[in-house]
């Protein structure tokens, strides 16, 4: 067999399996009851949210937390340094809603920490966390229904659950953003198989930025985000403790009740696959795994010139229609013609992992103005 006709197969097997797996992953990702009972007395809740510039996508997502149906909810804001309004923004929501809201600003990161897990540790630690019952972790961008704490309190208290992530859907506004992040989005559902996370025999696990609520003693118990302070992929790893420590782990569908626009254009999808691919395990090994993997993102470009037409359209086709009726019903939108794109989608990868491998050359995490040491 020419090696041209084994790269066509091998592409296409692991394409179309990717879509199987996807799917099969979708079909058994757990809902959150539309309108469930709670125990007369809930269980506290302190909502940890690490802010750090975020003043466009800020006011519309605190606004929703701060609209929550949830009766036994405080909410703790650490304004990491912000320079952009962001002060300004919450200094004026917690003067309009005190009964629920406080803000800490701090403007120093020690040594041998990134900056949103010294927020969430920071927050951790306040009064209204200690005095809680579960904590929550979101991030500054994320949005929510009213009644989606209520919700996914009453998911987790009905079966034994230490730590439950929610899966946001996800906005995309400008171009690159629908080309790129539909597609990421359902990569990031086709590694985790829901219905394998809350069992322990199984390696899998789950946390989400967007949404992560664990209960305080457990956390607690596992060092919480100081077991790990220079960790990038802090809410993926922080499950991971917990579930190798025993603690039970879930993960359910959130959006489009939960759902928030990541990036920003182009250049900050580029940046954030910088930040993430240098927080990979094992990042000595991106020189060698980024080839294979354009080759399969790009198969509907290469496959014609290799004499097989046919399979590229049919790759082509297949992919943002199967990932994109996914996306679909996690947003709450229509299909998008720009998903017919994804392809590009390998350029964008390749620019952040090299950036990626740089930054770790160098022994650094850069994220948003920030240069962090990690050695």
């Amino acid at each position: 067999m020419p090696w041209t006709d084994l790269a066509t197969w091998i592409a296409t097997v692991l394409l179309l399996g990717g879509l199987a797996i996807l799917r099969r992953h979708w079909a058994r990702l757990p809902r959150l009851e539309p309108d469930p009972p709670l125990p007369a007395d809930p269980p506290a809740v302190c909502l940890c949210i690490p802010v750090r510039n975020e003043a466009v996508e800020l006011p519309a997502a605190l606004d929703s937390w701060l609209a929550q149906d949830y009766p036994a909810l405080r909410i703790v804001v650490v304004d990491d340094g912000s320079t952009d309004g962001s002060t300004e923004l919450l200094r004026t929501r917690e003067a309009a809603r005190p009964d629920r809201l406080r803000v800490i600003r701090n403007d120093t990161l020690p040594p041998g920490w990134l900056g949103k897990n010294h927020a969430l540790d920071l927050a951790s630690r306040q009064p209204e966390a200690e005095a809680a019952d579960w904590l929550l972790f979101v991030d500054g961008d994320v949005q929510a229904s009213p009644d989606l704490l209520r919700r996914a309190m009453a998911f987790a208290l009905a079966r034994p659950t230490d730590i439950l992530a929610l899966v946001p859907g996800v906005d995309a506004v400008g171009p690159a953003e629908r080309v790129v992040l539909p597609l990421a989005a359902s990569a990031f559902l086709l590694m985790v198989p829901p219905h394998q996370v809350p069992n322990p025999g199984h390696p899998a696990f789950c946390g989400v930025g967007g949404f992560t609520l664990v209960r305080r003693e457990s956390y607690e118990a596992t060092g919480g985000h100081a077991a790990a302070p220079l960790e990038a992929i802090d809410d993926m790893m922080l499950a991971w403790r917990m579930k190798r420590a025993g603690f039970v782990n879930r993960v359910a569908q959130g959006g489009p009740d939960l759902h928030l626009r990541m990036y920003h254009g182009l250049g900050e999808l580029v940046r954030a696959m910088r930040k993430n691919a240098a927080a990979l395990p094992a990042w000595w090994l991106l020189p060698a795994a980024l080839p294979p993997l354009l080759a399969v993102v790009l198969a509907p470009v290469w496959l014609p010139f290799a004499g097989h037409p046919g399979m590229a359209l049919l790759l082509w086709l297949l992919v943002p229609a199967l990932a994109g009726d996914v996306q679909q019903r996690m947003t709450g939108r229509p299909m998008d013609l720009l998903w017919a794109l994804w392809p590009l989608n390998a350029f964008v990868m390749a620019a952040g992992t090299a950036w990626a491998f740089a930054d770790r050359l160098r022994g650094v995490n850069h994220w948003r103005g920030r240069d962090v040491r990690l050695r």
